[in-house]
């Protein structure tokens, strides 16, 4: 793993992160070591892990059920979850049981902030398609307000790769094109280390993600060279470890569902 992972970030970014690289794998590998070791094998005085309800899979038809210790950010009937990038309450539509990009009204925030979490998203493009490109069912989910997840029909539709349905936008294409056609309700499954960096502002640990594009592997636990952009590649820059989940209001009427998160602790805890 730790060799994949320098080798595509040669390619991405400076050798200074390639080193920071190599010793977070290293630091990161004692981690769980000392959690594996901490205690004796089968030891029946570990702690067991909480009891969670696994939840029930959407279809079509509707959506599902998420885990009973998810934080639910659409309820199926408004965007108090939510609120404008520019201020103020959410401006998109709320219908029964899924919210539409409102063109022109600009992206939205949820009003808390997230980190290392799993996040659920059921999106779907508008039908009958239109346009070409980029200028088709164009939306993105940012992790930490940052780091887009492309959001775009790309069914039977060619852009540039790392512009396409669940790219890391700018970043990394996906390893398959498993889009649905437009109108189809479509999933991302996404896991997500946000970055850490030291009391001096230096990085300690890019970000990574692994994503499930309707149900097939299509990002595996790639490390991210900073936020994403359009024709540019921003250095990272330290924040704090919560920030909110964004959605990108592109001028395309993309339909949003059953959004939930739940938070991760770091390994070992």
């Amino acid at each position: 793993m730790a060799r994949r992972v320098i080798g595509t970030l040669v390619r991405l970014t400076s050798p200074a992160l390639v080193l920071i690289l190599t010793s977070f794998a290293f630091a990161n590998f004692a981690v769980a070591q000392e959690a594996i070791f901490k205690w004796t094998q089968h030891d029946r005085n570990r702690p067991q892990p909480p009891v969670v309800t696994s939840g029930e899979a959407s279809t079509q038809e509707r959506a599902g059920q998420p885990p009973s210790d998810a934080v639910v950010l659409y309820n199926g009937h408004d965007l108090s979850n939510w609120e404008s990038v520019k201020a103020g309450p959410a401006q998109w539509k709320p219908e029964a049981a899924y919210f539409e990009v409102a063109a022109g009204t600009g992206d939205i925030q949820t009003k808390q902030g997230f980190g290392d979490c799993q996040l659920h998203v059921e999106w779907a493009a508008p039908s009958p398609p239109h346009g070409e490109d980029q200028d088709r069912g164009n939306s993105g989910v940012f992790l930490m307000g940052l780091y887009e997840i492309q959001v775009l029909d790309s069914y039977q539709s060619k852009t540039y790769a790392d512009g396409q349905a669940a790219a890391v936008y700018g970043q990394y294409p996906p390893l398959v094109n498993a889009s649905r056609p437009p109108g189809e309700w479509q999933t991302y499954d996404i896991i997500w280390h946000g970055p850490r960096f030291e009391p001096n502002g230096n990085l300690l640990r890019p970000a990574y993600v692994t994503i499930l594009h309707n149900g097939v592997l299509v990002q595996d636990h790639v490390p991210l060279s900073g936020p994403t952009g359009h024709h540019i590649r921003p250095p990272y820059k330290p924040g704090p470890e919560k920030l909110p989940l964004r959605l990108q209001d592109h001028n395309h009427p993309v339909r949003f569902r059953n959004i939930w998160v739940r938070e991760l602790s770091e390994a070992g805890q």
